[in-house]
């Protein structure tokens, strides 16, 4: 038969403590960290997740009917040619801005659909922020995805690349019909 020894008590942690002294001050000062940069929310609403065998087919064909190249610059049938000169000159001012950094493709399109529609009644000229897709994984999908929604859209007469200090290609300018 082994004999176990009784544990040995846990040691009073103010006794331990007795010799300490605090530190005096040095007259340094701590710099405030940075804030750390925004994340926007995710909404776990409009996520395919479903034991439905037909959910799993449609996530595997989403790249099926996906623009294969990038639309630098797009005009409506019938808008004279200038317009996209005016448009990447900044002739008309920018009344509304969406970023949809962070969305999904779902996501993406609701909040853009709204979004147009919202801002058709503010002014003609929106900003768009699809960003470049640097932090997808695997291949980008908004950049493609949003100007092809935007050159389909029946209230979008144009689009072109924002300049390099507004997102470059991660950005477009859209004209928008006046509402009638």
């Amino acid at each position: 038969m082994a004999i176990v020894a009784a544990p040995e008590p846990e040691p009073d942690f103010p006794a331990l403590m007795r010799d300490v002294r605090p530190l005096k001050p040095d007259g340094r000062v701590q710099a405030p960290l940075p804030r750390p940069r925004p994340r926007p929310l995710h909404h776990a609403g409009h996520r395919l997740h479903s034991d439905n065998p037909d959910h799993s087919l449609f996530a595997q064909m989403l790249g099926w009917f996906e623009p294969a190249h990038i639309d630098i610059e797009h005009r409506s049938p019938g808008m004279p040619a200038h317009t996209l000169k005016k448009l990447k000159a900044g002739h008309w001012p920018v009344c509304a801005e969406l970023d949809l950094h962070g969305l999904d493709r779902f996501e993406a399109h609701e909040q853009l659909a709204l979004f147009l529609h919202r801002a058709r009644h503010q002014g003609q000229c929106v900003r768009i922020i699809h960003g470049k897709g640097l932090s997808s994984r695997g291949e980008p999908v908004l950049p493609k995805m949003v100007r092809s929604w935007l050159t389909h859209h029946p209230d979008v007469l144009a689009f072109c690349e924002t300049r390099l200090q507004h997102g470059g290609s991660g950005a477009v300018l859209a004209l928008l019909r006046r509402p009638g």
